[in-house]
């Protein structure tokens, strides 16, 4: 069986809708501003996107806060760009859209609750596809109740993060909603290595670790096992 290319599927879909002269309205779930930015960048000519930001995973309230701060500073800064017509730098046009945001409910019990009884499983596992679920019929739902064409989620733009259980997570979700998914693999075609350009560009924070409490944890383990390593 052939594996699926997300990335393809994406592309194809952006053919139809622009033949067609259509701009669906997209519910775009965002972990943070750094994974976020490529993505608005490449869809907010395709798409009249509102971001939705839901991320009970955080288990930090100061990481949270954080986050979301700079989520709504990224598209502030976005939609001052449509208005100025400034896209210097940019891989964007005069056909950007501006964007929308909506904020869930932060509640990291909901994601303990999901999660319990993996606390010592390894980051990419199957906690991380019940946080992924967890994240994802929220949007799912959130997509129906409000009328949104179709919903995606910034995740797929991660190296760590896998996109085959990503997109089957997602489309799991919109069934069970009665919606459409969009499949992506942002990753691909340089899609994390713009993150990482955009994200200099426009000085956002880069957390080290998914959001977590386990896998803050984790990425404290690695990070003094580096440095011991390079001590001997």
């Amino acid at each position: 069986m052939n594996k699926r290319n997300y990335s393809k599927e994406l592309e194809n879909k952006i053919s139809e809708f622009q033949k067609e002269n259509e701009h669906p309205g997209l519910l775009l779930h965002a972990c943070c501003a750094p994974c976020s930015s490529y993505c608005l960048e490449y869809l907010r000519e395709y798409f009249d996107i509102t971001v939705f930001f839901y991320n009970p995973n955080i288990t930090s309230e100061g990481e949270y806060s954080k986050r979301v701060i700079e989520e709504k500073r990224l598209i502030a800064e976005y939609n001052r760009q449509v208005e100025e017509k400034d896209f210097a730098g940019m891989n964007s046009d005069d056909k950007a859209r501006k964007i929308n945001i909506i904020e869930g409910d932060y509640n990291p019990k909901d994601f303990y609750e999901v999660t319990k009884g993996m606390e010592d499983l390894k980051e990419g596992g199957e906690r991380c596809r019940k946080c992924f679920e967890l994240r994802l019929k929220e949007t799912a739902k959130v997509a129906k109740e409000k009328g949104f064409d179709y919903f995606t989620t910034t995740l797929t733009i991660s190296p760590l993060k896998n996109a085959e259980v990503l997109n089957e997570v997602g489309e799991e979700a919109a069934r069970e909603a009665g919606c459409l998914f969009l499949p992506s693999d942002f990753k691909k075609k340089n899609g994390y290595k713009r993150s990482i350009e955009l994200s200099h560009m426009f000085d956002l924070y880069r957390q080290d670790f998914c959001g977590c409490s386990y896998s803050k944890a984790q990425r404290e383990r690695e990070k003094l096992k580096c440095s011991l390593q390079a001590d001997s």
